[in-house]
C-alpha cells in the first residue's frame, strides 16, 4: 500500500528510530493519521536495511489481535513473534485495549534490544498512569490533521487536481479541514465523514473510561466549544451561556468536560500571558479546534467566519512546527499570538482577515505589535492581501506562507 509520507514529523522521529531507551508515542484527535505515520516509519526501516522480521507491527484493532486484552497476553503474543537477531522494532497500534500495557512495554524497553512505537487512545495514554508507569523514558510525538502544504500534497498523491488559484484550495481547506481520509470522499460524504469521528471518540477515548452521567449535557458543553472556537471564554460566562440556553451546570462538572475534550484532542486551550508583567493571566482562555471539519461538521451554515478560522488555522499551523502558543496582552490590546520554540525562540503574530479596508484597519491591526518593545520577530498574517512593509514587522499572506512550510 502507498503511503503519503508526512515529512513534517518523520524528521522529528528519525533521530530516535534506532533508540532502544526511549519509547515513541504517537498521540494526535483519532483519524489525522497516526497509524499510517507508524506504517511509514516501518517503511522506512526496511527501505534502509531493516529485515522483514526484526520488525513486529501489531494493530491491536484488526482481526486476530482484538481477543489480546490482558498483560500477559500482550507479553506472549511479542515473545512469540521475537525470532530474529539484533534489535527489534516494535510498533504497537491501539495498544489502550490490553490493560496494564505499561508494565509490558517498561520490561521491553528495559531489555533495550527492542524500539518501541506506540500509538492509541489519547484520553489513556496522556493521563498520569503513562508518566508514572513508564518512569519518563519516552517521548510523545504529537501529530496534527493535515496542515495546507500537506492538504495539497496528499491531493498530489492521490491524483486529484489542484486548482491552480490558490485561494480556491485554501478556502476549501478551510471548509473541508484536514483529515487525512475525508479527502477521498465527495463533498457531500465528508461531512458525515467528521461527525463520525465525533461520535467515534466519544465511544472508544470518552465513554469506555470516564463515566458521563448526562451524554446530552456534555454534548451540550461540546457544541458550545465548537460552535465559540477562537473566542475570549471564562468558566462564569461559559455557565451563563448555557444556563440560559436552558442546560445549567455545575462549575466542577464543566471544568471536568472541558478537560476531557482536551485530553481526546478535540479542543486545545490557550492561554493569556501579560507581556508588560511577563505573567500568565488566569480566568480568561481562547480554544481552537483539532480541525475546523469539527466546526462545519456540526454545523449547517457553511459561510466561513475568517477571523476565527484564520485564527486556527494558524494556531494549528504553529503548533505542528513545534511552537508552545499563547494569547499576548499589551495593556488594553491584544496580539493574536505569542510564539515560543525550543524555550529560547520567540515570535509575535497578528492575524486578519484583511488590513485594505481602511487606514483604521491597518492601524487596529498593526498597533498590538508596534507596542511591543523587544527585538523579536513580528509577523501580520492576512488572507490575501497586498504586501505591506511598515516599521520592520512582517507581513505575509497566510496561504502561500503556510504552502511554503515557513517557520515564523
Amino acid at each position: 500500500m502507498k503511503l503519503y509520507r508526512r515529512e513534517n514529523y518523520l524528521q522529528k522521529i528519525r533521530g530516535f528510530y534506532h533508540d532502544p531507551g526511549i519509547i515513541k508515542v504517537i498521540t494526535g484527535v483519532r483519524r489525522c493519521g497516526k497509524s499510517c505515520l507508524m506504517e511509514t516509519i516501518a517503511l522506512e526501516l526496511k527501505e534502509n536495511g531493516i529485515l522483514e522480521e526484526n520488525i513486529i507491527y501489531l494493530n491491536l484493532d484488526k482481526r486476530g489481535f482484538r481477543n489480546i486484552k490482558t498483560a500477559d497476553q500482550l507479553d506472549a503474543l511479542i515473545e512469540q513473534k521475537s525470532v530474529a537477531d539484533g534489535i527489534k522494532y516494535l510498533f504497537i497500534d491501539e495498544i489502550q485495549n490490553v490493560k496494564d500495557f505499561e508494565e509490558v512495554i517498561n520490561g521491553y524497553r528495559e531489555e533495550e534490544a527492542y524500539s518501541i512505537f506506540i500509538t492509541g487512545s489519547n484520553s489513556y495514554l496522556l493521563s498520569g498512569e503513562l508518566a508514572t508507569k513508564l518512569t519518563g523514558r519516552y517521548l510523545e510525538f504529537e501529530l496534527y490533521t493535515l496542515s495546507f502544504e500537506e492538504y495539497l500534497g496528499m491531493k498530489v498523491f492521490l491524483g486529484q487536481e489542484v486548482d491552480t488559484d490558490l485561494m480556491v484550495e485554501f478556502d476549501a481547506y478551510l471548509m473541508e479541514g484536514g483529515f487525512p481520509k475525508a479527502l477521498q470522499y465527495a463533498e457531500a460524504d465528508k461531512k458525515t465523514y467528521v461527525q463520525g469521528i465525533i461520535a467515534e471518540i466519544f465511544e472508544k477515548d470518552i465513554k469506555r473510561r470516564i463515566k458521563i452521567r448526562k451524554a446530552s449535557v456534555f454534548e451540550s458543553v461540546q457544541r458550545y466549544i465548537i460552535n465559540n472556537f477562537g473566542a475570549s471564554l471564562s468558566l462564569t460566562n461559559i455557565l451563563d451561556d448555557l444556563k440560559k440556553a436552558g442546560c445549567p451546570i455545575k462549575r466542577e462538572t464543566l471544568k471536568r468536560y472541558l478537560t476531557i475534550l482536551e485530553e481526546a484532542k478535540i479542543i486545545y486551550p490557550c492561554y493569556r500571558f501579560d507581556l508588560k508583567s511577563r505573567k500568565s493571566i488566569s480566568g480568561e482562555q481562547k480554544y481552537y479546534l483539532a480541525d475546523l471539519g469539527f466546526y462545519y461538521a456540526m454545523n449547517t451554515d457553511k459561510r466561513i467566519n475568517y477571523g476565527p478560522v484564520l485564527e486556527n488555522i494558524v494556531y494549528l499551523y504553529a503548533k505542528s512546527k513545534g511552537y508552545d502558543i499563547s494569547v499576548g496582552r499589551i495593556g488594553k490590546l491584544e496580539c493574536d499570538f505569542i510564539l515560543e520554540r525550543n524555550n529560547i525562540d520567540y515570535s509575535y503574530v497578528q492575524v486578519a482577515m484583511t488590513i485594505m479596508n481602511d487606514i483604521k484597519t491597518e492601524d487596529r491591526e498593526y498597533r498590538p505589535l508596534e507596542q511591543i518593545k523587544d527585538n523579536y520577530p513580528k509577523y501580520l498574517l492576512t488572507r490575501n492581501d497586498l504586501i505591506q512593509h511598515r516599521n520592520g514587522i512582517e507581513h505575509y499572506n497566510i496561504a502561500p506562507f503556510m504552502r511554503d512550510g515557513r517557520l515564523f
